[in-house]
């Protein structure tokens, strides 16, 4: 295959600069990750784009049972009644939830949500299974599907159905409960950062933007290549609310009647389309080794008449990074140039090439290409494990360090809101200012700006003292930001 023909194939992918939402439509489908359903705002998971969730799923399973969680699963159909024991929670669902009013022909004498999250299921059997402070905590996960019928809609990070967990959980009081809270949304910025090579901030919604029915709500909140933010991850301190809607009482050591405090946590598949988001360039994906579906490629590469070794040595490689660990796969075909390999898995985002020449194979070695940095390093064979296992580690951190100067880049301070509507990019990025707490000083600035507040962080980089929008004693600083 020519350079040229190489060349073709990756203009096949719009640029980011040019049309960013293009290119992450373009670089899915290219990659395979997903296909149109024939619902409005469904997609079909394609094996690679569902191995990735496999990936995060597995390792997010193991951090919550190495805090005491267990899974359940509850149904997928919620009565109307129960949505309407808590008035703010229905309000907050109402404009996107699906009903079923019929089935086996007939109408049903109540109709049916179906689940858009379950705490209201959830609540109703609590109140079941609690009856003393004996049964207390409960700490249970569901690995589940949810629907939503999202107006606007776009692959993995915003569809009608998909896909995520949720936590629920039940204590004895307040100080307890919040302790899970704040527990979850660390164990939530630690797998994003340390398994997605993604920066978050981490800190609490305001009023308006917590999640319908919580007391307190909490977010970690993401940077993508085109400055908007996505909400990686949410924690939030539910109270008694729900234990009072559904009567989720218990026995105290006092044997007195209590309601019990609750909180409920998730993340989705929206982080697919973070990742991507996050590290992509324009030659396609750049997928973080810890759960990218194939972490190397191993490609034999020379002439016909030199094949055959190549090929003997390349198997055993193939078999002792297995062995080892190693998600890997070998494209052995004669019937496509190297090039076009090259660009493939480029494309496809495998953080590392294996090329394994005669040459090579003379000198005892074999060249691993990073995805991220493009670096091509000679490595011993009789190390090969190791030095790949390196790379590996090595390409996470580079992808981090990437991603971590690029929000460092793009997130500015502003004192008021003329300052922040006069920059030209001003709605590029994450944006610190002081806010006064009123409501009105909130919606101002998404009405001019289009940007919402993200969150009030644990930790700004500065404290501001004067609201932006009103010029009144500010009462927090917040990160506001374009999002999706």
């Amino acid at each position: 295959m020519s350079k040229e023909t190489d060349k073709q194939f990756v203009k096949e992918i719009t640029p980011q600069g040019e049309d960013f939402s293009r290119w992450y439509l373009d670089a899915i489908r290219k990659a395979d990750l997903m296909d149109y359903a024939p619902v409005r705002g469904c997609i079909v998971f394609k094996p690679d784009g569902y191995e990735l969730w496999e990936l995060i799923q597995r390792q997010l399973d193991d951090r919550f049972k190495a805090t005491g969680h267990r899974n359940a699963y509850f149904p997928l159909f919620i009565p109307e009644s129960f949505f309407q024991k808590e008035k703010e929670h229905v309000e907050g669902f109402n404009p996107e939830l699906p009903w079923v009013t019929e089935a086996g022909g007939e109408k049903l004498e109540e109709r049916l949500a179906i689940r858009p999250t379950s705490e209201t299921m959830i609540g109703h059997m609590y109140a079941k299974w609690i009856q003393s402070y004996r049964d207390l905590p409960v700490l249970i996960n569901q690995w589940a599907n949810v629907v939503r019928w999202e107006k606007r809609t776009l692959p993995f990070l915003r569809t009608s159905e998909f896909l995520w967990q949720e936590g629920h959980t039940a204590h004895e009081d307040e100080a307890d409960a919040r302790k899970e809270t704040m527990l979850m949304l660390e164990t939530y910025r630690e797998f994003v950062e340390n398994v997605l090579a993604i920066p978050v901030i981490a800190g609490q919604k305001t009023e308006s933007e917590k999640f319908a029915g919580a007391v307190d709500t909490y977010s970690i909140e993401a940077m993508m290549r085109d400055g908007r933010a996505v909400q990686a991850g949410t924690s939030h301190y539910l109270g008694t609310n729900f234990a009072e809607a559904f009567e989720i009482k218990y026995l105290d050591r006092e044997n007195k009647q209590q309601l019990v405090h609750t909180t409920s946590w998730g993340v989705s598949t929206r982080l697919i389309g973070a990742l991507i988001m996050v590290h992509g360039d324009d030659r396609g994906l750049i997928l973080p080794p810890k759960v990218a579906p194939t972490q190397a490629v191993l490609i034999p590469i020379g002439p016909p008449a030199k094949r055959e070794p190549v090929l003997a040595k390349a198997g055993e490689m193939l078999a002792d990074l297995k062995a080892a660990g190693v998600r890997i796969r070998m494209d052995d075909r004669n019937d496509v140039s190297p090039g076009w390999k090259f660009n493939e898995y480029e494309m496809r985002g495998i953080p590392i090439r294996i090329e394994l020449g005669p040459r090579d194979l003379e000198n005892g070695q074999a060249v691993l290409v990073s995805r991220v940095t493009g670096e091509k390093r000679a490595v011993a064979l009789d190390n090969i494990a190791e030095e790949v296992k390196a790379q590996l580690e090595a390409v996470h951190q580079e992808m981090y360090n990437r991603a971590l100067a690029f929000t460092q880049e793009n997130f500015r301070s502003v004192e008021t809101l003329d300052e922040l509507k006069s920059s030209d990019d001003k709605l590029r990025g994450f944006v610190l200012a002081g806010w006064c707490g009123s409501r009105e000083c909130e919606s101002t600035v998404k009405e001019e700006t289009g940007a919402t507040s993200r969150n009030i962080p644990f930790e700004p980089k500065e404290r501001k003292t004067k609201c932006l929008v009103c010029g009144k004693d500010a009462k927090h600083t917040v990160v506001f930001a374009r999002a999706y």
